[in-house]
């Protein structure tokens, strides 16, 4: 498990945390089942993701209303996943809000490079910063 310090941002009522505690497996689980990406994550990969990676859950209140997860060498690299909005909660700034936070956690700062993959938010991700990759390069995968 990662030793950070949680940190936290405040809008109004709501909080952005990085503390580990205060993120409801079940409500992770059942808000990324939403995704196209993670809907057949089972609750025990997603522990493990929790504690080996930073974290960034949008609360409002008890609520889970959001989550990102940036996985990192905290020095070189950081590959942001898992960066969803519960869809009651879309078309607030939110998403902008919690990309802000995760580009601004102090032990992500100084990296190489933030990376990430998108189907649909490719426009929000432009207007932060993100490019395309060279094209040059080849994204690669394995898949046991």
């Amino acid at each position: 498990m990662l030793g950070d310090a949680p940190v936290e941002y405040r809008r109004g009522g709501l909080v952005i945390t990085t503390d580990r505690r205060r993120i409801d497996p079940d409500s992770a689980l059942e808000l990324l089942r939403t995704t196209f990406w993670a809907r057949d994550m089972k609750g025990e990969v997603l522990a493990r993701a929790i504690q080996n990676s930073v974290c960034f859950a949008l609360l409002d209140g008890p609520l889970l209303a959001g989550l990102g997860r940036a996985v990192s060498d905290l020095a070189t690299y950081a590959y942001w996943t898992d960066v969803v909005i519960l869809s009651s909660y879309r078309g607030r700034g939110l998403g902008r809000w919690l990309s802000e936070c995760m580009l601004a956690h102090p032990d992500l700062q100084g990296l190489r490079r933030v990376a990430l993959l998108t189907r649909d938010a490719a426009g929000l991700y432009s207007r932060m910063g993100f490019t395309e990759g060279p094209g040059s390069l080849v994204y690669m995968e394995r898949r046991p």
